[in-house]
């Protein structure tokens, strides 16, 4: 199962995004694909903070908008919402302590530690903060990788 992060959803559904229309493809094509996919939900918290910021963007999205693409996501079948559940303290907890993690980066682990705590396959991200959790596989699907 792959997980995408605040940013590509940042990304897809800002126009103003010089990464939109590579990121709504992508967005799209993983919502229309039948297979299992996941946004952890502080992505999705983080996602209406950032879109509707009036420091972020100018305009910023309205938040009716910002909740309807949500809701737009949502439709997926494929789609899992994924949160803390039983056991994530001791997978948060080793992953802060391993990374030496504190401050801001403590929401990265966060995400890290939810991604892992679901056996996610991979996350897609354009952050490279998360280089910090080796346990979690990320990408960057907006970069062409070399073959």
């Amino acid at each position: 199962m792959i997980a995408v992060d605040t940013n590509l959803l940042v990304y897809a559904h800002r126009e103003d995004s010089p990464w939109h229309d590579k990121a709504l493809a992508l967005v799209t094509e993983l919502a229309n694909s039948g297979s299992s996919w996941a946004i952890p939900w502080s992505c999705v918290h983080e996602f209406l903070a950032i879109v509707t910021h009036p420091k972020i963007y100018n305009p910023p999205t309205p938040l009716v908008t910002a909740l309807a693409a949500v809701q737009a996501w949502k439709a997926s079948p494929g789609l899992r919402f994924l949160a803390e559940g039983p056991g994530y303290w001791e997978v948060i907890s080793a992953q802060a302590s391993s990374g030496m993690i504190k401050g801001p980066k403590i929401h990265d682990a966060r995400i890290a530690a939810i991604c892992l705590h679901h056996r996610v396959k991979k996350l897609w991200t354009s952050d490279r903060d998360f280089s910090s959790f080796p346990e979690l596989v990320c990408e960057n699907p907006l970069v062409q990788r070399e073959k």
